[in-house]
């Protein structure tokens, strides 16, 4: 998994409230159980027209935030159904951080282990880096997780909590098979001593 120490990005202003799942990636594209490839389907109802092609108002399809990296959007993100293709779908796009009031809480782990930093502020922080967000693609935020701050483009720093094992995954790019890897030597310790005081096991 990608390691998230600072990043620095375009954010895309998303201000909905209630974005679910199926929202974030229809379950049309659920066939797959390849993590890459889905970034192109990523709001695929509110991005396309009917005839497939691009709907020109929709934030991510704007010249400005093709290359978002960060998105800032409404509360209860991620609701709905657990699929874990919507931060798939996030990350494939190029979305390492979404920040809202709150989320889903099966969203919201899943994110951590899939590489994306989802950040929980008061609606009052999110409204001060919507509004950051909505300058375009000349006003880039920085998101320091060692930090745990948000950096605005005009300099406001605002804190953000995050727990201290998830940021230690983050941080390190651990996901749950990188942990177990950690301790492949006590593993390995374990298993030897095992073959030779249990042989018939």
């Amino acid at each position: 998994m990608e390691k998230f120490e600072k990043l620095t990005g375009i954010a895309a202003p998303m201000d909905m409230i209630n974005i679910d799942t199926d929202m974030i990636i229809p379950k049309q594209f659920l066939k797959t159980i390849k993590r890459s490839g889905l970034g192109v389907n990523l709001f695929d109802e509110m991005r396309y027209l009917d005839d497939g092609s691009e709907n020109p108002d929709f934030v991510l399809n704007k010249p400005a935030y093709r290359n978002a990296e960060i998105l800032v959007t409404g509360d209860n993100f991620g609701c709905g159904s657990s699929r874990e293709h919507a931060p798939w779908a996030i990350k494939d796009f190029g979305i390492r951080c979404v920040i809202a009031p709150g989320f889903a809480d099966i969203f919201f782990n899943n994110c951590f282990k899939n590489g994306i930093l989802p950040v929980v502020l008061p609606q009052e922080q999110v409204d001060v880096l919507m509004k950051d967000a909505e300058k375009g693609a000349n006003a880039r935020m920085t998101v320091d997780l060692d930090a745990q701050t948000i950096t605005t483009s005009d300099g406001e720093t605002i804190s953000f909590e995050v727990d201290a094992f998830r940021k230690h995954c983050l941080m390190n790019g651990l996901d749950d098979i990188g942990l177990t890897l950690e301790k492949a030597p006590a593993i390995e310790t374990f298993e030897a001593q095992a073959a030779t005081s249990r042989p018939w096991v």
